[in-house]
């Protein structure tokens, strides 16, 4: 599994985040609540969802069961407009990030995000950079489906 790496600018996001974490996992709950409500958003940049988690920057617990984070279900937008009532705007700034593919269904990401952390990154030129990350879900989605594809967007930047 080789990622490509790519620099973004930075985006405007719209939508709805809740606090969990790995053992409390509101993520089915996030979702149910803003897919329905999607089309409201205006101004939208493409079809794409995109799914964020945002932790402190305590790394060494980053991945422990009952550290808490934010995760937003949020779609792109091209400029921000009205903001629909219970949704909020967010400011991803940007930067390189390694991207992977993930396949499969949902279930079996902790695998792709093991295969990150514990070989890809010991063994490339890049460090973890404390910033979100993400995972863009194309158009018509399905977290069950076992041929499901998402790209999962690692902040990254050199080793020192």
């Amino acid at each position: 599994m080789k990622p490509r790496i790519e620099k973004i600018e930075s985006k405007n996001l719209v939508g709805m985040h809740m606090k969990m974490s790995i053992s409390n996992n509101k993520t089915p709950e996030l979702w149910q609540k803003f897919m329905p409500r999607r089309m409201e958003v205006k101004n939208r940049a493409n079809a794409d969802h995109i799914s964020m988690q945002i932790y402190n920057s305590n790394i060494q617990n980053r991945f422990a069961p009952t550290t808490e984070f934010e995760k937003w279900a949020v779609v792109e937008v091209s400029k921000i407009g009205d903001i629909p009532d219970g949704m909020e705007t967010y400011r991803l700034n940007g930067g390189e990030y390694a991207v992977f593919i993930h396949n499969g269904p949902a279930m079996t990401f902790p695998k792709t995000m093991q295969y990150i952390f514990e070989s890809w990154f010991p063994k490339s030129n890049y460090e973890f950079d404390d910033r979100e990350y993400f995972e863009v879900l194309a158009e018509g989605y399905n977290p069950m489906d076992p041929e499901a594809s998402e790209e999962v967007w690692i902040p990254i930047k050199p080793k020192l």
